[in-house]
């Protein structure tokens, strides 16, 4: 039955975005240890520690890679160097670029850093030199050569009375450097391959070097001499002091005497004590990563080995950097895991929500590392255990259980404990003859898994009863059940709510349908019920309808179908995508469908009318991970071009948002409506203007016009207005002009602007070019058709005064003069009824097109008109008119004599009458009129 309360999504909006931010490259932490700045191709990135999200992105204007920064110890100045040898100062806070001058380097920068008291800056480039750099006044103080190579190191000692600079270049030596004479006091040899980090005692008067020569080396700094060489026995690439006045004794520190961590090749810190050279603490990670074929890795393709080592002295900490960019945050004094980000994720296979209340998510990326973000802090926890890459994730139904396939021809199984959100892995099994492409659990219990292979078989997993309680080792897994399913690779797999059947797609372009046996009962494998045939190219995804008896498939041909369950046909074909379906989910119980394609697209669909109710753009690959929450008020999607999406359902604030804007339009038009109730046009004006309702701004600009004085009213008032509503006063204008109905209130309007505002005002609107451009053309052929008008209404006017002129002559004596009075006192020369023009203007083509024939007309009309008036009375006395007596009969002799008189006097009159016609036409054509309008009409 049709749930009443059910309303369809209308469209999601990102709410985070877990994006690359690190690519490798230098890091550096602030001093406030609020921020993490990296670097990522063409821009540092600046992470906020707290919440994991980059609040800062700094990005050269060249769009050259960066090739390193440096930031200064009071937090304030970033100052980055790029390949085409600029150095930039920024403001980082404002993302702004505070100055900019050319690297008197011949090559890229290679290293650089700050003094103590952020005024000088050290850059060492490839081009064996090292330049010190005033950052106050803005100058180069010092250019030391002597080193041999790209230098690739430079470090000042901390305490700056010294004035002292250490470097060191390929010739593995740490020279240090005299700033008062520019000169190299010595060269400190020790390493025999690349040093890497330097650090120094609170004193400043002992050194620790780390080298990948696999030693580190304290150096006694009053006498210039190393006191003790420590084997690491791997490539060292950061060193830290431990803090002395600290209880360290979680991790071997047992007196006050110096003690130092290393990071390197092998992953793990360890914990060094110089006095004996004895490593008192190693790290432990978990479930080393085997090779591909068992093997160990060699030394230095581990891809947990760490690249940098951080010091974070007031908060006790240390962060540790990896060669897969991630970014591990360590508490002392135990050494444990505090934060990790990930700075590079890599092509994002398939992503899942997770937890209890949908708090994290499990990433599969193009590694055999799985990665768990918590989406509060962006932290993320990388799980090992797969030895080639995962290629599907699958989360059981209460959230803190999940499936997993790989490469590696295995599936796992992982759990989440609710509390801590650690995960572990509790179950491993592998007998598939290939890479295992897709994985499936149950949906009611956590009972079994089912997976699909490119050796074209489906195998059912049953799972333990004990696997959420279970601490102990690893179970081991057996498949139940194997099943040749396709003929080509599987791509997809799929459990019904109800755990009874099985749907799985693969690239043979068809999904079938399976039965499952009980859990546990032997030899209870899938048994074929039907397939589903129409998909033109491989099925990638099926999922199954949460209430309704159908299944959804997604194709590489571009479609997502609807299938019944019951007959095995398609129901409903889905077409949008420019490119293969990928992924498919149902949502909103079952009535709506989501889909992310290879075209970088995600669609929503409702499957009643089979429309596209929405379409997010949000990135710029194939989207292959695509997941809603069990709320259903949240998905994620996860893509190729390493950027993972968090939606939220916006529907009902979209909705409460409309709501609120119409009630408030409602409010504004009773507003505006009482405004000009009160004739208080200003506030009117600007209210419509604001609600950017063009029609209501032209019933107020009317209203104005029809007031009294309203040539000056329109004028004060639009003068008032701000710039802003005058700008859009003349994009309104230009429309309005377009029509004939309203292009008077647009020149009314336009009249009082050119006229009060200068050119270089008008042209400073945006815009504004383009308006007047367009009002050009209309406003010359409103300007024509008034004139045709004019011309017709002129001539209308002589003529009717030309009757008055011709019917005074014919009764007046010859002594008498003519009454020109009422042609002096006539109307003004240009007149428009406000209840006639509207009329007159919408048919001025149809009176244009019939000038000449109205005008034809009238004169036929007025030249009958003086005949009859004009008409001789008879010799008895009588009045005649048109031929015919108004008295009776008259005898045949008195008829013949006045007949012929009146024959007489008609060729006279007619004689006259077209003389006068001949006079008028010469008279108009050359110029000569009898009334003023006529004048200037011809004129």
């Amino acid at each position: 039955m049709e749930n009443t309360n059910l309303h369809f999504k209308t469209n999601y909006a990102a709410s985070n975005k877990i994006e690359p931010f690190y690519k490798g490259g230098k890091v550096q932490i602030s001093k406030d240890e609020k921020f993490i700045f990296c670097t990522c191709g063409s821009r540092v990135n600046i992470l906020e520690i707290s919440t994991g999200k980059i609040v800062h992105s700094i990005e050269q204007d060249d769009q050259e890679d960066i090739t390193s920064f440096a930031l200064s110890y009071d937090d304030e100045i970033l100052v980055t160097a790029s390949k085409a040898l600029l150095l930039k100062q920024w403001d980082w806070k404002q993302a702004q670029c505070t100055r900019s001058w050319r690297a008197i380097h011949t090559i890229p920068i290679a290293s650089m850093t700050f003094d103590p008291t952020s005024t000088l800056l050290a850059t060492g480039g490839c081009d064996g030199t090292i330049k010190l750099w005033d950052i106050i006044k803005q100058y180069c103080t010092h250019n030391l050569k002597g080193s041999s190579g790209v230098v690739h190191l430079v470090h000042f000692h901390p305490d700056m009375s010294r004035l002292q600079l250490f470097s060191s270049s390929v010739d593995c030596g740490i020279r240090l450097w005299d700033l008062r004479s520019s000169r190299c006091l010595c060269v400190l040899q020790s390493h025999f391959s690349a040093v890497t980090s330097l650090a120094f005692t609170a004193s400043g008067d002992t050194m620790v070097s780390s080298g990948r020569d696999k030693i580190c080396t304290v150096w006694d700094l009053k006498t210039r001499t190393a006191t003790r060489t420590v084997p690491v026995y791997e490539a060292v690439e950061g060193v830290a002091l431990l803090p002395e006045d600290q209880d360290l004794s979680q991790i071997g520190v047992q007196n006050h005497d110096l003690h130092f961590i290393t990071a390197g090749s092998k992953g793990v810190l360890r914990v060094w004590e110089a006095s004996t050279s004895r490593c008192v603490y190693t790290q432990t990670l978990p479930t080393a990563t085997a090779g591909k074929e068992g093997g160990e890795p060699h030394d230095g393709d581990d891809p947990r080995s760490l690249t940098y080592l951080l010091t974070m002295g007031a908060s006790h900490r240390v962060a540790a950097v990896t060669a897969e960019h991630n970014i591990t945050l360590y508490q002392l004094p135990a050494l444990s895991t505090q934060q990790q980000f990930v700075g590079y994720n890599d092509e994002i296979l398939d992503v899942k929500f997770l937890g209890k209340n949908d708090s994290h998510i499990v990433v599969a990326t193009n590694s055999c590392q799985l990665k768990v973000f918590e989406l509060l802090t962006n932290s993320c926890q990388i799980l090992y255990g797969h030895t080639d890459t995962v290629l599907s994730l699958d989360v059981f139904k209460k959230g803190l259980l999940f499936a997993s396939c790989a490469k590696d021809k295995s599936v796992r199984v992982w759990r989440m404990d609710g509390d801590s959100g650690q995960v572990v892995c509790v179950a491993q099994g592998s007998s598939h003859a290939n890479s295992v492409g897709c994985i499936t659990s149950s949906r009611m219990k956590e009972s079994f898994l089912v997976s699909g292979s490119q050796d074209c078989t489906v195998k059912v997993w049953d799972l333990p009863d004990n696997i959420t309680t279970n601490m102990g080792d690893l179970v081991g897994l057996s498949a139940r059940a194997t099943e040749k399913a396709h003929d080509k690779d599987i791509n997809s797999v799929a459990v019904s709510p109800n755990d009874k059947l099985l749907a799985s797609g693969s690239q043979d372009r068809t999904a079938k349908l399976w039965s499952l046996g009980a859990p546990g009962a032997p030899g209870a494998g899938p048994a074929l019920l039907g397939v589903f045939r129409g998909h033109k190219r491989g099925v990638w995804a099926v999922c199954f309808s949460p209430v309704d008896q159908v299944l959804a498939s997604s194709s590489a041909d571009g479609t997502a179908k609807l299938w019944s369950l019951q007959d095995y046909s398609c129901l409903k074909t889905f077409e949008g995508h420019d490119a293969s379906v990928l992924k498919l989910v149902f949502v909103s119980r079952g009535t709506q469908l989501l889909t992310s394609g290879s075209d970088g697209l995600v669609k929503l669909w409702t499957i009643k009318t089979n429309e596209c109710v929405k379409t997010l753009d949000a990135h710029q690959d194939k989207v292959w991970g695509l997941h809603a929450s069990r709320q259903d008020h949240k998905m994620v999607t996860g893509s190729a071009d390493s950027t993972i999406t968090i939606w939220d359902d916006v529907t009902e604030v979209e909705q409460a948002e409309e709501q609120a804007k119409q009630e408030d339009q409602i409010l504004k038009q009773q507003e505006l409506s009482n405004l000009l109730h009160e004739k208080k046009y200003l506030k009117a004006l600007g209210l419509a203007i604001s609600l950017d309702q063009p029609h209501t701004v032209l019933n107020v600009i009317r209203a104005i016009r029809q007031s009294e004085d309203s040539r000056d009213l329109l004028e004060r008032t639009l003068l008032k207005l701000r710039l802003d509503q005058k700008e859009s006063l003349l994009r309104y204008c230009a429309v309005w002009n377009t029509n004939a109905r309203s292009c008077l209130d647009a020149q009314a309007v336009l009249q009082v602007l050119l006229t009060h505002l200068a050119p270089e005002e008008l042209l400073l609107y945006q815009g504004a070019r383009g308006h007047l451009e367009g009002l050009i053309p209309y406003t010359e052929r409103h300007m024509q058709r008034i004139g045709r008008l004019l011309q017709s209404s002129m001539f209308i006017d002589y003529m009717w005064q030309k009757m008055r002129v011709t019917g005074s002559s014919s009764i007046m004596g010859p002594d008498e003069d003519m009454d020109t009075s009422a042609v002096k006192d006539s109307a003004p020369l240009f007149v428009i009824d406000k209840e006639t023009h509207g009329g007159s203007e919408h048919n001025l083509r149809e009176d244009d097109d019939d000038d000449e024939e109205e005008d034809d007309d009238l004169e036929d009309e007025e030249l009958a008109d003086e005949e009859s008036v004009t008409k001789k009375a008879p010799a008895n006395g009588r009045q005649v008119t048109n031929g015919t007596s108004n008295g009776g009969h008259h005898a045949g002799s008195e008829e013949s004599s006045d007949d012929e008189g009146d024959n007489d006097e008609e060729k006279d009159d007619k004689e006259a009458e077209e003389e006068e016609e001949q006079n008028l036409s010469t008279k108009t054509t050359t110029g000569v009129t009898l009334h003023p309008r006529v004048q200037i009409l011809t004129s």
